[in-house]
């Protein structure tokens, strides 16, 4: 029988799927941080290897003919030692093929559709599009950090949240849904009266973590549309049309795979980018992509079938 390795390698966690080359699943391991951008190399490897090892019980592993591992940061691989230190992991493990490392980007979109071309559209604490081909990313547009872009993004919302709360701060006391959730996540409570010292401790409150930390204000948006609030709603609006517009820049032809943790997990988000999308590029389908893994595997069948 041969089989195919998919790897999801994250800063979270690391999982690992077993498969036919036709996608029947056989075997599948978790463990943790596996991604040698985030957590030092050793710790890096063990947990990959312990996902490969969990999806291998009771399998041949010189079956294993091809083996994608989807990451981000695949430059890391260029480092010598990054590959010779995982290289030695899989070998240990029985695994005679290499471990290809493939970014995030090509794995959502396998995850979503097995069409060779298409688009993928990313939105989680970042934000982009991008056009894939044959399993490769061709062409994007956005994903150029919270600093310039990520449009869209759950860094974005969090931060466009954020600058409402403190506008509203500095006149009244929030009455709407959204703001008082901000304000009651940044200062433990919503403020008994309006003031300009009110506001400058959000404010410096959002100012002490570092920028990346407001995508966590997210999730409250989605749960102040979801409530009726029309801040929230107009956010969110915004936001799927910042996504659109990624999309339109990049998309040909093909389906639109919808990944990331914000569009995956805000059901309001995901609707307007969907309505927008109808309008924008009539019958193109819009699947959502799922596990990471699948789509790792999913494209190292591609790859046997191709050789």
């Amino acid at each position: 029988m041969t089989l195919v390795l998919g790897l999801d390698v994250g800063g979270t966690s690391s999982r690992a799927l077993i498969t036919t080359r036709d996608g029947t699943r056989l075997g599948s391991g978790r463990a943790g941080a596996g991604n040698p951008v985030s957590v030092p190399l050793a710790d890096a490897v063990t947990s990959v290897a312990a996902a490969v090892r969990a999806a291998l019980s009771g399998l041949d592993p010189a079956a294993v003919r091809s083996a994608v591992m989807g990451i981000a940061g695949t430059g890391r691989f260029a480092d010598p030692m990054v590959a010779a230190a995982f290289g030695r992991a899989f070998a240990e493990l029985g695994l005679t093929v290499p471990v290809r490392p493939v970014g995030d980007v090509e794995v959502a979109y396998a995850a979503g559709t097995a069409e060779p071309r298409g688009t993928v559209l990313i939105s989680g604490t970042g934000a982009i599009a991008a056009r894939i081909e044959h399993g490769v990313m061709t062409t994007t547009a956005d994903g150029i950090g919270w600093l310039l872009g990520d449009l869209g993004s759950g860094f974005w919302l969090g931060r466009e949240a954020a600058a409402l709360t403190a506008r509203e701060l500095y006149t009244r006391v929030p009455d709407g849904h959204l703001t008082r959730a901000v304000a009651t996540a940044v200062l433990g409570a919503v403020p008994a009266a309006a003031s300009r010292q009110a506001a400058d401790d959000l404010i410096g409150a959002l100012h002490a973590q570092e920028p990346r930390h407001l995508s966590r204000l997210a999730p409250l948006v989605t749960e102040a549309a979801e409530a009726g609030d029309p801040a929230a709603a107009a956010l969110v609006e915004r936001a799927a049309a910042h996504l659109v517009d990624a999309v339109a820049e990049v998309h040909r032809d093909g389906p639109v795979v919808l990944a990331g943790s914000v569009l995956l997990g805000s059901r309001p988000v995901r609707e307007a980018v969907i309505r927008l999308l109808a309008g924008r590029l009539p019958a193109v389908a819009a699947p959502t992509a799922g596990p990471g893994e699948v789509g790792a595997a999913r494209l190292a069948a591609d790859l046997l079938a191709r050789r």
